[in-house]
């Protein structure tokens, strides 16, 4: 009978003792979890400080009881394991419930015990008012001392997934919040230039954003806190929130002498293994492939921890599986807004060396002539000359988790711009448009690698020279040309282009733009085909705006 001892009960533990389980019938297995809950939705705590999620018990996903009794496997709470010897198999543990020690042993060990938040220094006596929001503990003590000192603000620092969702619920439960972030900008995994609807979103809802704002000093005043940011401005707050990251909690792999990656994260094979073949370890404390570069890094994220927890349970029971790599595939709702990314970003494109471009789709999630279209605005990377598609980020309403997923499923399967034009996907007015955004998105990167057409970027915009060497033109209607206009651009309207080519020198190339890039595609066609070269704004003078408005 093989003996399985798993460190650490929530995603990964839970997830590998239950398969663990439903392939072998006789296997001794035993959860060491240090915390009081076993298999809890960390991802809901935010929803549940907002109300949105009413009941807490919703957040407790299996119970001690319910682990034996469907599965004969015994979770042990409050226990901690505190070190390993390889040599014997077996794991020193200590009971926190009495403070008493044992050992146990085990064939196979399992180490999930997952990341810590990092925390920031505090002077003393402050840290009694600073919270992470990682465990049902730490969601806990935050909502008891909300309601004790009945607490009307709240300062939230960081800029991921965690910080924008705990935030969002602070204001929805009508507490005033200031966001804190050190860098220019929100959310990692998005180039800067596609944050402004998120930005314009958070602060239409209450929720003070200050950017580009390390906080220096964390002091207790009162019966508060002051925090002061770089240049002295202070911030005064009933309590604060750190969600500025995670890391690996990996100390206990490290004592037992398994090998770690630059991250702080261990180091384990396709099949989950570590240096020490009867030990295996997932989730949040491994390093891992990123999905593209094939590179390693640290991406804490539940989905790839649930396969990598199915993959351990296999491999144990002889039937080896292997994992890929994560692609970081996340999504997050931002009060009325859907933000997600796949893939990777620009900046990750730039430090691979990789021979890429983008386009900018702006497009609506379903059929204008049908009530209700919403805007959807998406950014793909791919490769040249291959078309491979490599990253997308994408923001709006309804239906940009739908996009977001197909175009996750084009990366994992190495698809490339012309297999998005040929995907068939559901169509009805209500739900999209005969060519959905992610088809658009396969055309016009198709048009791009094909010749039919040449772009530039929101960035190029400004260092265009404007000494009579190009031909500049805005192809808009008089009216949106009136409204704002880019310095030296002539106005010549795309549906009188044809009558007005003898306005233009051939000898100099065409840069020219529209609102969206539409018009202007069709105006670089019409010109190309009369002899001019030219080059169209990816994204249009709208884009433009928002890029500017994000960055500036």
């Amino acid at each position: 009978m093989v003996r399985i001892l798993i460190v650490g009960g929530v995603a990964v533990g839970a997830t590998a003792a239950a398969r663990l389980r439903r392939l072998d019938e006789e296997a001794e297995i035993v959860i060491l979890e240090k915390g009081n809950a076993v298999s809890f939705a960390n991802c809901g705590l935010p929803y549940h400080i907002g109300g949105v999620i009413e009941k807490r018990e919703s957040l407790l996903l299996q119970s001690t009881e319910g682990f034996w009794e469907r599965y004969r496997v015994e979770v042990r709470l409050g226990h901690e394991a505190v070190s390993i010897d390889r040599e014997r198999r077996t794991v020193q543990v200590r009971d926190l419930n009495n403070g008493t020690g044992y050992e146990d042993s085990y064939d196979y060990l399992i180490l999930s015990p997952g990341a810590r938040p990092r925390l920031p220094e505090t002077e003393p006596g402050a840290e009694t008012l600073m919270y992470a929001l990682h465990t049902l503990e730490d969601m806990d003590a935050i909502m008891a001392d909300i309601a004790a000192r009945k607490v009307k603000n709240v300062a939230v620092m960081g800029g991921g997934y965690v910080a924008l969702e705990t935030a969002e619920n602070l204001a929805k439960a009508g507490i005033e919040t200031t966001l804190v972030q050190r860098s220019s900008k929100l959310l990692p995994p998005f180039d800067p230039e596609m944050l402004a609807p998120l930005y314009s979103e958070i602060g239409s809802n209450g929720v003070q954003m200050l950017l580009n704002s390390p906080v220096t000093r964390i002091a207790r005043q009162g019966e508060g806190l002051q925090l002061e940011r770089r240049g002295g401005k202070l911030i005064n707050c009933d309590l604060l929130i750190a969600a500025i990251g995670v890391e690996p909690a990996s100390e206990l792999a490290h004592k037992a002498g398994l090998d770690l990656g630059e991250s702080g994260g261990i180091i384990v094979d396709e099949h989950m293994r570590t240096s020490d073949p009867s030990i295996f370890a997932a989730g949040d404390v491994i390093e891992v492939a990123e999905y593209v570069s094939q590179k390693p890094a640290h991406i804490a994220l539940a989905g790839p921890a649930n396969k990598q927890a199915r993959i351990i349970a296999n491999t144990i029971c002889g039937m080896p599986s292997a994992y890929r790599g994560t692609q970081g595939s996340a999504i997050i709702k931002v009060f009325g807004l859907t933000a997600a990314a796949t893939g990777i970003n620009e900046q990750a494109a730039q430090k691979l060396g990789l021979n890429y471009d983008k386009v900018y789709v702006s497009s609506i999630n379903h059929a204008g002539y049908y009530p209700g279209a919403e805007g959807l605005l998406m950014k793909v990377l791919f490769e040249k000359p291959s078309g491979r598609i490599l990253g997308a980020q994408l923001i709006g309403k309804e239906g940009t988790d739908k996009r977001a997923d197909i175009l996750a499923v084009a990366i994992r399967a190495h698809m490339t711009a012309a297999d998005l034009v040929e995907l068939e996907l559901c169509y009805a007015p209500p739900y999209s448009a005969a060519k959905d955004p992610v088809n658009v998105a396969g055309l016009m990167i198709s048009n791009l690698l094909e010749g039919k057409v040449k772009q530039f970027h929101w960035h190029d915009v400004d260092e265009l020279p404007r000494d009579g060497s190009l031909n500049l033109l805005d192809v808009r209607s008089p009216i949106e040309f009136s409204e704002g206009a880019f310095e030296g651009f002539v106005n010549i309207p795309v549906d009188v282009l044809r009558l007005r080519l003898d306005k233009l020198d051939k000898s100099k190339p065409v840069y020219l733009h529209c609102r969206s890039g539409l018009r202007s595609y069709i105006a670089a066609r019409i010109l190309m085909q009369n002899g001019f070269s030219a080059s169209h704004l990816c994204g249009g003078y709208w884009f433009y705006q928002l890029a500017q408005a994000a960055v500036g």
